[in-house]
């Protein structure tokens, strides 16, 4: 009986050591998978086949439309009553800016005068001979030679409108000088109760219309060839480092300024909302754009490891890989691919160097 017993103990000791020997037993290896927090902190970006560009930076200036750029002259001398605006005002067209007395608009006046008074004569004398030809007391000479007359009269009453109208003749001796298109004030050089000189050849305003400005570039010899007609542009300022410009090269200037050694092109902006100031210094970037194509990826995805490149592949939560590429070139914010991807594959663009080093270890 004690023998029985002692051979239950032993059986009843190994199924208990069974089941702690699986109770232990490892359990089969869990993939990788993103979790819910990193899943949403990524972002991602298709692979795409797109022409080959290159940039190239500039340096050079905003400036104002010289088509839509006047200056504007006094056409008399005489003393500046009054100044009505102030350099960087906008105006309108027909807007009047200064005001001057001149003893030379005394002649103006004089002459349309005398014009109107010669008119009035010539009206008579052609009314006089007109009667006189029905009573048989002139001939039709007669006649024929007032209305000469006349047409002379018509004629010079017309020049000497057109010269008040010129004058902007107001009333008296007072000359006003009015925008000749609307835009901004970019120069000034008249004050009240300056003296103006009747042969003055200085301007006295500048008047910029700026709804369209102009991205003068500076390209030395070197790079003359990098550049051609339509290439696109970004334009980026100083005053707006955050905000980009775009355009297209509209003209080369085939000519080189022997003091930078540089030749100079313009690209033409929309300044609608007026950013863009004349006169300050801006980055040009323009692209050219190969025949040739290839896949592309922000190169914010690329991790560079070991002197050689990866991109993070994303399927599914469950499928993401690491790849190795071969990166043809980088072109500012686009890295094209010449080996490693599809297109259409997905990568990783944010956090994928963390999901690196953990598909790694």
């Amino acid at each position: 009986m004690k023998k029985y017993i002692i051979l239950i103990s032993i059986a009843l000791l190994i199924l208990s050591c069974s089941k702690k020997a699986e109770e232990v037993k490892p359990q089969a290896k869990k993939g990788f998978e993103l979790s819910n927090t990193m899943l949403k902190s990524i972002s991602l970006a298709k692979v795409e086949k797109k022409n080959i560009e290159d940039d190239y930076n500039f340096y050079g200036k905003i400036s104002a439309d010289k088509n839509s750029y006047i200056d504007v002259y006094p056409l008399v001398g005489g003393n500046v009553l009054s100044v009505n605006v102030e350099l960087g005002d906008h105006v309108t067209k027909g807007q009047v800016l200064a005001t001057i007395r001149s003893t030379e608009l005394a002649e103006v006046q004089k002459d349309v005068s005398d014009a109107k008074t010669d008119l009035v004569v010539a009206q008579n004398n052609l009314r006089v001979a007109k009667e006189m030809y029905e009573g048989k007391l002139n001939t039709e000479r007669d006649v024929l030679e007032a209305k000469s007359q006349l047409q002379k009269a018509q004629d010079q009453m017309q020049r000497a409108g057109a010269v008040s109208t010129v004058y902007n003749v107001k009333k008296g001796n007072i000359y006003s000088v009015v925008a000749p298109i609307s835009g901004y004030i970019v120069q000034k050089n008249i004050n009240k109760d300056m003296q103006l000189r009747s042969d003055r050849s200085d301007n006295i305003f500048d008047v910029a219309n700026t709804t369209n400005v102009w991205a003068i570039m500076n390209v030395n010899e070197s790079d003359i060839e990098k550049i051609s007609l339509g290439m696109k542009a970004q334009v980026s300022t100083l005053s707006y480092p955050d905000k980009v410009f775009d355009g297209k090269i509209d003209k080369i200037f085939k000519i080189i300024d022997p003091q930078t050694n540089a030749m100079q092109a313009r690209v033409v902006l929309d300044n609608a909302n007026g950013l863009l100031i004349p006169e300050s210094k801006a980055t040009i970037k323009v692209t050219s754009s190969e025949n040739n194509t290839a896949l592309t990826v922000p190169s914010k995805a690329v991790i560079f490891d070991d002197n050689r490149s990866f991109v993070v592949i994303y399927k599914s939560r469950t499928d993401v890989k690491v790849k190795e590429i071969k990166v043809l070139k980088q072109v500012g914010d686009i890295t094209y691919v010449s080996e490693g991807l599809s297109e259409g594959e997905e990568v990783i663009t944010n956090n994928q160097l963390l999901i690196y080093r953990s598909l790694n270890n």
